[in-house]
């Protein structure tokens, strides 16, 4: 590997570990204010901060807010599965410990790599097949179902992570050229109004938040977009398969935070489980590499 290789990878570990960092913040600052206010409006309210900013920001840079990519019929299915998968790991973070909800996201890249296999035409591997089986064997330590079934808080949980691999899924099947920020603006948009259907799914009336709670949301606001800034960022440098191992990051994050912060404190079954899942996930990752540069085309002889 070049110096110049080096640089690029330990350049895109620090934006993704940056970009790791900042969500779990944020899930932190939205446990902390969602005794106070309802899970709906926070998703509403940090959704549509968020999309004021991108299109403050296309309008400085001269550029369109709103394109024909945005009908496209699998953007609006990338943002139906964004809408989905946040609604349902927000209302679980309500319910739930911070440490415990991320330990369960953490398999989403095993989901996404299930997913390529049955949705998306990709081969997998006897290994990566053992991989990803482990993997979920470690989830189940994570959710210990009983007879009766997983928690309303769980199920929530789960059904958040498959719809953030969903839309993970939906990205990977773009064929048609819209930037990032296009992507992230229409995800934005769309979830306002699941905030606000999250709301009267849930029974809970709009409050106005004491100037405290406005601080904390402006917060979520600057962290969410600080986050995903970092992580445009890190996905445009260096090698795609190590980078990505740092998203497990968030993990290890979310873990002291919760600790130090929320006074949570996760068993060993749960840790065991999180370790687990999360050696799969790094195994996928670098076989998923190693085959995408042997599957290379070799030149064709002078």
């Amino acid at each position: 590997m070049t110096a110049n290789a080096l640089t690029s990878n330990l350049r895109g570990a620090g934006f993704m570990a940056l970009s790791m960092l900042g969500f779990a913040i944020e899930d932190v600052l939205i446990k902390t204010i969602g005794v106070r206010i309802p899970a709906g409006e926070i998703i509403a309210v940090t959704a549509g901060g968020s999309a004021l900013c991108f299109i403050i920001w296309l309008l400085v840079k001269g550029q369109p807010v709103f394109v024909a990519a945005h009908l496209n019929r699998r953007v609006l299915l990338r943002t139906a599965f964004d809408m989905f998968g946040s609604v349902c790991f927000i209302s679980a973070l309500m319910r739930m410990d911070v440490t415990l909800l991320s330990a369960i996201i953490q398999a989403t890249p095993l989901v996404v790599a299930l997913g390529g296999v049955l949705f998306l035409g990709q081969s997998v591997g006897w290994r990566r097949w053992s991989a990803i089986l482990v993997g979920f064997g470690g989830v189940l330590l994570i959710i210990r179902p009983e007879v009766g079934g997983v928690s309303t808080a769980m199920a929530l949980g789960i059904l958040g992570m498959l719809g953030l691999a969903g839309r993970d899924l939906a990205t990977r099947a773009l064929n048609i050229p819209v930037s990032g920020t296009h992507l992230a603006l229409h995800a934005f948009l769309g979830l306002v109004p699941a905030g606000l259907f999250l709301c009267w799914l849930d029974g809970d009336t709009l409050i106005v938040p004491i100037v405290s709670d406005i601080a904390i949301l402006f917060a979520c606001v600057g962290v969410l977009l600080v986050a995903y800034l970092a992580l445009v960022a890190a996905t445009r440098s260096g090698d795609a398969a190590y980078i990505s191992m740092f998203r497990y990051s968030r993990m290890v994050f979310a873990l002291v935070l919760g600790v130090v912060i929320l006074g949570e404190r996760p068993d060993t079954l749960t840790l065991v489980g999180v370790s687990i899942v999360i050696a799969a996930g790094l195994f996928t990752f670098l076989r998923e590499a190693r085959t995408r540069r042997t599957s290379q085309a070799a030149p064709d002889p002078v």
